[in-house]
């Protein structure tokens, strides 16, 4: 049975659909949802008019969690778990615990660990203060430890999993020099959580890898080998990105994202069945974070899915939009009915055929040549 909750978000479609895709992916039922335009006020993020309101249907609702869709300081977050006796989960805290349910390798487990700890070091401070001031906020977690052993146990921890996860990005390194000894050239899928890149992922290798309509399906990268006119290439599906996502987060999984910086051909898989406002907005955050992360732009090819669900008009207006048009490295493709997959096949071939040659052809042997970094 899932836990319920009260969901306060944004007033506009886009946004409570994203925040009501975040609570399902969690695992939580929303039993009531409050929607208002700022989320930022000082004390508790909404008025205190909005808080009073809030406070007399809880009686009514009864729920588990209140989830708040935007990102609170810890004296909102207290503030508001002080007034209201609820546990509070802001953005942050919602998306770490999606993180750690879908969480499968020993890697990716490492990976959300250390992005919860970041989350918690953030939050030290302030933790620290209140308790000092005897309000013993033990809904963060703090409990009645004293500021040198609380920092410190998170430092310690945090310096355990950074050597674990070095000796994984060591690990990838060398996969990586082995595939370029050998020839072989990489093709990347990346893109805005849901959009369905685990779905081409799928079509393009013949995998059954599990697809989801809930965010963040895919945290470990899995790479496969495909065919490309009688070329034998590597493929690698990678985590979600998602808009308001902290820089503590990207860097969390930097062993996983890097695999980006490396590979030959960045396919990124847009939803063209967004809202134009939800398209342009999720758009500017694969690009960017592409950026942060450091992935070159020319080696990009953009991929408009689930064409099928929308008229070609809208798919050239939206091209449009996103100021891909004049770019010849896009195509509209539908991963689930099949539609401009061959096209997209050569367009892929086509680019890595301007790629500089590696040492040998694709000469691995065959317990090397199938990779999964799941394992």
């Amino acid at each position: 049975m899932k836990d319920s909750a009260i969901l306060i978000t944004y007033d506009n479609k886009d946004s409570l659909k994203e925040a009501l895709g975040l609570c399902d992916a969690a695992g939580y039922e929303v039993r009531k949802i409050i929607q208002h335009r700022i989320l930022n006020k000082s004390k508790y993020g909404l008025g205190e008019g909005k808080v009073d309101e809030l406070k007399e249907m809880l009686g009514t609702i009864k729920p588990d969690v209140i989830i708040f869709d935007e990102i609170l300081k810890p004296s909102q977050n207290y503030n508001l778990a002080s007034t209201l006796k609820m546990n509070i989960l802001d953005r942050e805290a919602l998306i770490l615990e999606i993180f750690e349910r879908r969480a499968k390798s020993s890697e990716s487990t490492l990976q959300v660990k250390m992005a919860q700890l970041r989350y918690e070091m953030s939050r030290a401070k302030e933790k620290v203060r209140l308790a000092k001031m005897g309000e013993q906020p033990g809904f963060m977690g703090i409990g009645k430890f004293e500021v040198d052993v609380y920092f410190n146990d998170i430092k310690n921890r945090m310096n355990g999993i950074k050597l674990k996860l070095a000796k994984s990005s060591t690990q990838r390194a060398l996969h990586r020099q082995a595939r370029k000894r050998f020839g072989f050239k990489t093709i990347s899928l990346a893109g805005y959580t849901s959009a369905g890149k685990t779905t081409l992922f799928n079509t393009l290798t013949g995998e059954e890898k599990e697809e989801s309509p809930k965010l963040f399906t895919t945290l470990s990268t899995t790479t496969r080998k495909i065919i490309l006119k009688n070329s034998e290439v590597l493929i690698s599906d990678t985590v979600g990105f998602i808009s308001r996502l902290p820089a503590y987060m990207v860097q969390a999984f930097k062993s996983t994202l890097e695999e980006l910086i490396y590979t030959d051909v960045v396919i990124v898989v847009i939803d063209i069945s967004d809202t134009a406002l939800e398209l342009r907005k999720k758009f500017k955050s694969c690009i960017s974070t592409l950026d942060e992360i450091g992935v070159n732009k020319d080696k990009m090819i953009f991929v408009l899915n689930k064409s099928d669900l929308v008229s070609k008009e809208e798919i050239s207006e939206k091209a449009s939009q996103l100021d891909l048009i004049n770019n010849r490295k896009w195509l509209a493709i539908s991963s689930v009915t099949g539609f401009n997959i061959a096209q997209l096949r050569t367009l892929i071939y086509q680019a890595l055929d301007n790629v500089p040659s590696t040492e040998k052809k694709n000469e691995i042997p065959k317990p090397e040549i199938r990779i999964n970094y799941e394992d």
